[in-house]
This record gives C-alpha cells, sequence and structure tokens, in this order.
C-alpha cells in the first residue's frame, strides 16, 4: 500500500481513474478474487483478513478499495446463487482479473428504495428482453460484465450482462464529489437480450436473496474502508500537528487541537473494534451478523466523515488544498456515509432492531 498505492492516490483522484496496470497487479496478487475458494483461483481469506484488507486499501485509496468492493460483491453473488456452469464460466476469470465485474442495482430514480427498480425484464422464449438505466454504476466505465437488477413480471431478478451484448451502452460519468477515481458509469439497456442462463438464482430472489447479501457484504468493506479513511486522517493531523507551529508552540500542544486529536484516536479504535465483532460473528454464521455488520457501518462511516473534517481543520488552509490528503479524506468519507445505505437508512435500521430486542 505504501509503495504501490499511496503515492499514486492524489494522481489517481485527479485523472478520475486508476491505471490498468494497477488493476494487473491486484490481481497478480490475487486480490480480485480474494474472498473466492482457491478452486477458482482466488485467495480463500477469512472475513476478519479481509476486513483488514479493506481497511489498508481505504487508507490508501477509497477508489481502488471500492473496486475489489462491486468485483467481490457480483463474485459472491455467482458463487453463492449462480449454477455449477456460471460459476465454472465467470469465478476463474473473475479471480484473475481476465474479467472486471460491476454491481449495478441503483437507477436515475431509484436510490435507497431498492425494491423499486423499473428496469424490466421480459421473457422472449429461451431469453429475456431487458431495458432500462442504471446509475452511479462503480467501475462501469471499463467493467467487462454487469450484474442487472430488474424486474419480470412484479418479481425482482438478477441477470449477468456482458458488455458487448448488443443493446448495452455505458456513459462516463465524471465531476463526483468523492472516490473520483472509481470510474462511475451510467449503465443503458435498450432491448437488450440476454439467454436464460444468464439469470442468476431464481425469479423473484433479484433483491431479497442476490441483492440483500451483496449489499451486506458491501457494507461490511465500507465499514473496513472507513476505518482506514480515519486512521490516514489520525496519521496525517499527528504528523502536521507536531510539526507545524503556532503562536511559538507545535500545533499539537494547543489543547483544542489535543482534544480532536483525542477523539480521532477514540473513534479509530472503536470503530475498529465494531468491525472486529462484526468479523466474528460473520465468520461463525452467526444471526446477528448482518446487524452487526450495520452497527459497524453506520459507526464507521459517521466517525471517517468527523475525523475527515477535523483533520482539515487542524491543516487550516493547507487541508483545502490538494498539495495535502486530508481534503480527499474528507471528501471520499462523504461518499461511505451514502454507499452501500445512507446514514439515515441505517439507523432506521438499527432502532427497529433494538426496539424489537426490547420488546422480546
Amino acid at each position: 500500500m505504501d509503495a504501490e498505492i499511496v503515492p499514486h492516490a492524489a494522481e489517481y483522484d485527479r485523472a478520475e481513474r486508476i491505471p490498468p496496470t494497477l488493476i494487473r497487479q491486484l490481481a497478480g496478487q490475487k486480490l480480485l478474487g480474494a474472498l473466492l475458494p482457491r478452486e477458482y483461483c482466488g485467495s480463500g481469506m477469512d472475513m476478519l483478513t479481509y476486513g483488514l484488507l479493506h481497511e489498508e486499501m481505504g487508507r490508501g485509496c477509497s477508489s481502488t478499495r471500492s473496486l475489489l468492493t462491486v468485483h467481490d460483491m457480483t463474485a459472491q453473488a455467482i458463487l453463492r446463487w449462480g449454477s455449477r456452469e456460471q460459476r465454472e464460466q465467470w469465478l476463474p476469470r473473475l479471480a484473475t482479473g481476465e474479467v472486471i465485474a460491476a454491481f449495478c442495482l441503483t437507477e436515475p430514480g431509484v436510490g435507497s428504495d431498492a425494491k423499486s427498480v423499473k428496469t424490466s425484464a421480459t421473457a422472449a422464449g429461451s431469453s429475456y428482453i431487458l431495458n432500462g438505466r442504471k446509475k452511479w454504476i462503480t467501475f462501469g466505465q471499463i467493467a467487462d460484465v454487469f450484474l442487472i437488477f430488474a424486474q419480470c413480471e412484479g418479481r425482482a431478478v438478477a441477470f449477468l450482462v456482458e458488455r458487448d451484448t448488443p443493446g448495452v451502452s455505458v456513459n462516463p460519468i465524471s465531476g463526483m464529489l468523492g472516490v473520483r477515481a472509481s470510474m462511475l458509469a451510467e449503465i443503458v439497456l435498450e432491448e437488450c437480450r440476454v439467454p436464460q442462463a444468464n439469470l442468476i438464482g431464481r425469479l423473484g430472489f433479484g433483491f431479497s436473496h442476490i441483492a440483500s447479501s451483496a449489499l451486506d457484504l458491501g457494507r461490511y468493506t465500507v465499514a473496513w474502508g472507513c476505518v482506514g479513511i480515519g486512521q490516514a486522517c489520525l496519521e496525517a493531523s499527528l504528523s502536521y500537528a507536531d510539526e507545524r507551529e503556532q503562536f511559538g508552540v507545535r500545533l499539537i500542544e494547543h489543547q483544542l487541537v489535543q482534544q480532536m486529536l483525542t477523539d480521532m484516536i477514540v473513534n479509530v479504535k472503536a470503530a475498529r473494534l465494531l468491525c472486529y465483532q462484526a468479523a466474528r460473528s460473520k465468520e461463525a454464521r452467526a444471526p446477528e451478523a448482518i446487524m452487526e455488520t450495520t452497527i459497524a457501518k453506520y459507526f464507521a462511516s459517521t466517525m471517517a466523515t468527523r475525523a475527515a473534517g477535523d483533520a482539515v481543520q487542524i491543516h487550516g488552509a493547507n487541508g483545502c488544498s490538494g498539495d495535502y490528503p486530508v481534503q480527499r479524506y474528507l471528501r471520499d468519507a462523504k461518499i461511505m456515509e451514502i454507499i452501500e445505505g445512507s446514514t439515515q437508512m441505517q439507523q432506521i435500521t438499527i432502532a427497529k432492531y433494538g426496539y424489537q430486542e426490547q420488546v422480546r
């Protein structure tokens, strides 16, 4: 991370893309198949190791980390819900980076209310005809295959759609607030015909099973990535406060700066412990694993935004400059509060869970 990614993260942010050479490096280290079993050329990581990977990636470059998230969300959907033929066809290629995948749920008019997607799938013999638009698709600009969610006769469905399928067009999106190098795109489907064999799982499984489990994985990776952002903010702030002098003393000797640093230290540690708890429950396949992940994502993402805001404040005008990374941390952290379930959606879910537990 320190040698290959951190020195170039600002460049990726300005260019709004990560280079193909970096993707090949990730594939060469088997990080694109981190969770996949070794029989599919993956690394077979346990959930804690996988979380630590995302913390380190988040510390260095949130955009690069987001590639692992959406790629793995698609790979895990195929591993868990795909047929044997689909697993054998796609998983080794995903693990080795021969194929890059994108997760396509969000639409121009549908975000948090994911069950209300408008993209349609109409049965046509041994095929389905897809029509619709997907927006804010992470690494949609370069993905080779898309996991598309649609409605078919009132039932949610999921399909694998290859980029070169007739009727598929990709419109790049630029100028985002944060995670700028994640190469977002809008995916347009116009009379796009896909074979029935590309259906993942069954009709009706699209959201309740496939999207829900994928989003849970996404929240887990974002939570750990936010710990990484918080850690990066802490390291940058400690270094700057130790070197910078104001009123004849180092910043780190000013009590109000000490307060901000203290909050960072404690909150980063607390977020990391919540992520450890989520990892432990996932590894044990415990019933509370989804809620532990939701709690970790909520706390870690709000922590990262606060830590990044304080980091910019400590850096003063320099913190608003592209010469220092803390402004990028702040922009990236804000995105983390929105993706894979907004802060408000997490609050609703956690409050309902707390109420149900109290009733019991």
